[in-house]
């Protein structure tokens, strides 16, 4: 399982890391700088705002179809028949739920214009997303990791058109960035409708109003669990954005860091991706998963912790490189944030695994604990710290959410020798520290400097044997770990 595991993680790994940094430090930065932050973080908070609702849309049915369909493959054609029905109320649902919070909220007419055009994504992603669960819940590895980044490389050609030839005439809007994101969803989910339509014996679109309420009922969790975590790691921008006169501004200079925490992520949410239905598979046929869930978290964590230190040592020459504006600012929030990215990390793994297990109620009584603390330490900490207290409370929030997470996961299996492993990894953060500082005496480049920290902190990883090197040259030859 495990060959199985680092064979598909290098594919999808060797995709994303050809198209998803160049969208985010080539396409997306870019995007910041010309429209500026104010308009950058207008977009940042609305679209925050539609992802929140997002619950509306997929009411927690992608997870629970992802673990479906590992476990009972044969039942894709009956689940797709009646699933793409229940999206479609969901959609309309979502539409409207949006629409009655938005006024509320009190969104004037340029608000609602793109947020119309931001709910639309939304729903193109959602279905994206579904169709996406039904192919990894087959195991189909390979076709799932071409389709997470056909998105994103629709996105940067069409961006890099509008962006660097003018074709389109005109001043960069950052309406077009939203256009653009629409297009490129609409030809990854035809992509992927072909091909779950293909696997499919058939495929006849109903609403079956039994099924529908098994299915909701089966996949509420899911759903409580996936408002609970969208709204405490989504919400800071939203109330930036809200709470502060300008708040537009404070929403742009918190979204440069946080752009960056959210790529990094993307790298988590990858191995999530891979071991989700793994996962789901091995605990239903009563596989050992110790053993899997130790080496994928030191597999994802190590280089996670190098990279992030790294990044904080050097936090101000790497912002100033990225933005025009509010490099400064962002670059403090840029620390908090990649503290914080470490616990975002570790929570994919361990989430991952207790949402296999069904153990939802857990997740969900964390979330929400996770959720209650960061409004209010929002609340508290905007009004003083601005976009910097909400980096503050994302950092305390993650950090009690993978505490708690870890807490279940070890009275619930046994991980033997994780003591003496975590002892390792604590020796091993000081080591990374320690380089990062000296470097700080260099006075080279300070990208050679980052450079040569992070490889040298990789091979400090390597002879600690966090990381087994042996592990991919077994895998080349054809070898089980």
């Amino acid at each position: 399982m495990k060959k199985k595991f680092v064979t598909n993680l290098i594919l999808l790994l060797g995709l994303n890391i050809l198209i998803k940094p160049f969208w985010v430090f080539g396409i997306d930065r870019t995007v910041q700088n010309v429209v500026g932050a104010a308009d950058y973080g207008l977009y940042f908070s609305l679209f925050s705002f539609s992802l929140i609702l997002n619950i509306f849309l997929d009411f927690g049915i992608t997870n629970f179809n992802n673990r479906e369909i590992s476990r009972n493959p044969g039942t894709l054609s009956v689940n797709i028949s009646n699933i793409i029905g229940l999206k479609v109320l969901l959609s309309a649902l979502y539409i409207i739920v949006s629409f009655i919070i938005a006024l509320l909220i009190g969104y004037d007419k340029i608000q609602f214009r793109l947020l119309i055009f931001l709910m639309i994504n939304q729903v193109l992603a959602s279905f994206l997303l579904y169709l996406r669960s039904n192919i990894s819940g087959l195991q189909m590895f390979k076709t799932d990791s071409f389709l997470s980044v056909l998105d994103r490389l629709v996105m940067i050609i069409l961006c890099a058109l509008l962006l660097w030839t003018g074709i389109a005439g005109g001043e960069f809007k950052i309406e077009w960035f939203v256009y653009v994101q629409g297009v490129a969803y609409s030809f990854a989910l035809l992509v992927a409708l072909i091909i779950v339509l293909f696997k499919a014996r058939f495929f006849r679109p109903r609403f079956r109003l039994v099924f529908i309420k098994r299915i909701l009922r089966k996949s509420y969790p899911f759903a409580l669990l996936t408002i609970l975590m969208s709204v405490y790691y989504r919400v800071d921008s939203v109330m930036l954005e809200r709470m502060l006169t300008g708040g537009e501004t404070q929403a742009g200079i918190y979204a440069q860091a946080f752009r960056i925490l959210d790529a990094f992520s993307m790298f988590a949410f990858l191995f999530a991706t891979l071991l989700l239905p793994m996962f789901s598979k091995m605990i239903k046929n009563k596989t050992p998963v110790e053993e899997l869930t130790v080496f994928s978290f030191f597999l994802l964590i190590v280089p996670v912790i190098i990279v992030s230190i790294s990044l904080i040592f050097f936090r101000h020459d790497f912002m100033n490189a990225l933005y025009h504006e509010h490099a400064l600012e962002s670059s403090k929030i840029l620390a908090v944030l990649m503290l914080a990215h470490i616990f975002v990390s570790a929570t994919y793994i361990s989430g991952t695994l207790l949402t296999a297990g069904g153990h939802l109620k857990a997740l969900n009584v964390t979330s929400g604990i996770g959720l209650g603390l960061n409004v209010i330490l929002n609340a508290i900490l905007i009004p003083d710290f601005y976009a910097l207290g909400s980096a503050y409370a994302s950092l305390f929030t993650q950090a009690l959410m993978v505490g708690i997470q870890f807490i279940i996961l070890i009275n619930i299996y046994s991980f033997g020798g994780l003591k003496s492993q975590f002892l390792k990894l604590l020796v091993f953060i000081f080591f990374v520290v320690l380089l990062g500082w000296l470097s700080t005496f260099i006075n080279t480049s300070w990208l050679l400097k980052l450079s040569v920290v992070m490889m040298v902190s990789m091979i400090i990883a390597l002879l600690m044997k966090l990381i087994r090197i042996n592990v991919f040259s077994m895998i080349f030859r054809g070898e089980e770990p």
